[in-house]
């Protein structure tokens, strides 16, 4: 069996700096999530190291650099075949032997942690994501459900390709993020068998009110609510009371579900009776939430989390945190109390009383 290389391979709960040059904002917030204590799947991060010793061996990260500063960001066509000429390069370069070997001995120490054999979900992790000043959300790549050893180092390739998808050069050519330093962690990290699944703000991300909780919730894996294929369930709550102050029950037509035959993942519909049904109940919703403010407290800033429940697990264990991430909209602003009127009339208090007026 091989020997884990950490300069290439590092697991979450190894004890671990959560270094963000070294890991990526994803696999670094899996780091410090994990030494909290919090409840996060495991895994381990390829490091920024592999990829850098990749596109260094290679040659690539030179030819890159040289075809990128040539580059107008407004040439959509020319932008497109610059990026689809990186990723094939990436796809048929060699990666270097020692990059491989800690790979392979990675996958096979998380394997061994399980009875039986599990999926992983291979996600990227770029050093210029997640950031408070500049959002990556989206812009790199997940794989989920993969069975084999093989498709993960398929598929870790997938993930440093994603740097040059046209929409990522873009992105970093219109808000001059340099290509110099920029390198790419990927998270492989156990797939979880989501039942329901959704991301939580614990702020109100239309107001930047952040005396609430707001939860997007739909069936099955949470990749259908992220990407905007369903109309997920809306809930919003007192951050302080953490009772439900508004909600509206989403058609959630579509569910991401594993398919035991192909190891993979299909999509199905919603039986009409599941469609406009809220998939949380209450104890749910209570728990999401406070797994929400657990987060913030810990990263001292409001925090945009996607969690899931996992079927596979017994229920009070089943919440899951795939990912916290800094809200990057309005939390960048002063954050100003609204001031208390030292009166308030007759007519006033029955307005706040039904709703229509609320104290600060």
């Amino acid at each position: 069996m091989n020997v884990i290389d950490s300069r290439y391979v590092q697991f979450f709960d190894g004890g671990i700096a959560a270094d963000h040059d070294q890991l990526g904002g994803k696999c670094a917030s899996l780091v410090t999530m994990t030494e909290a204590g919090m409840p996060v799947p495991p895994g381990f991060a390829v490091t920024t190291a592999s990829y850098d010793r990749f596109v260094t061996e290679s040659g690539l990260a030179a030819r890159i650099a040289e075809e990128l500063a040539r580059l107008d960001p407004d040439d959509v066509s020319s932008v497109d075949a610059l990026s689809q000429k990186i990723r094939n390069r990436m796809s048929t370069s060699p990666v270097p032997d020692e990059v491989r070997y800690a790979v392979i001995a990675g996958w096979a120490e998380l394997q061994g942690r399980f009875v039986s054999p599990v999926p992983v979900a291979v996600r990227s992790s770029a050093t210029a994501e997640d950031l408070p000043d500049a959002s990556f959300a989206g812009q790199q790549d997940t794989y989920l459900w993969l069975t084999d050893e093989k498709e993960v180092h398929e598929h870790i390739r997938k993930c440093w390709a994603s740097l040059y998808t046209s929409r990522a050069i873009i992105y970093r050519l219109k808000n001059a993020i340099p290509e110099e330093g920029l390198s790419m962690a990927v998270a492989v990290q156990k797939m979880v068998s989501a039942e329901t699944a959704g991301v939580a703000m614990t702020m109100n991300p239309s107001t930047g009110d952040r005396s609430k909780i707001v939860i997007d919730a739909s069936w099955g894996i949470g990749e259908s609510v992220v990407s905007g294929h369903v109309t997920p369930d809306n809930l919003m709550l007192d951050k302080v009371l953490m009772t439900v102050i508004n909600e509206h029950i989403g058609d959630k037509h579509i569910e991401l579900v594993p398919d035991p035959t192909s190891g993979g993942l299909i999509e199905r519909e919603v039986p009409t009776e599941r469609r406009t049904v809220r998939c949380l109940t209450d104890e749910q919703v209570r728990s999401i939430a406070e797994l929400a403010k657990r987060a913030e407290r810990h990263y001292g800033t409001p925090q945009d989390i996607e969690w899931a429940i996992d079927r596979d697990l017994p229920e009070g264990e089943n919440l899951l945190l795939l990912q916290s991430r800094p809200e990057t909209v309005h939390s960048s602003k002063p954050h100003e109390p609204k001031p208390v009127t030292a009166t308030i009339g007759v007519s006033s208090l029955t307005s706040m009383l039904t709703g229509s007026i609320k104290l600060p």
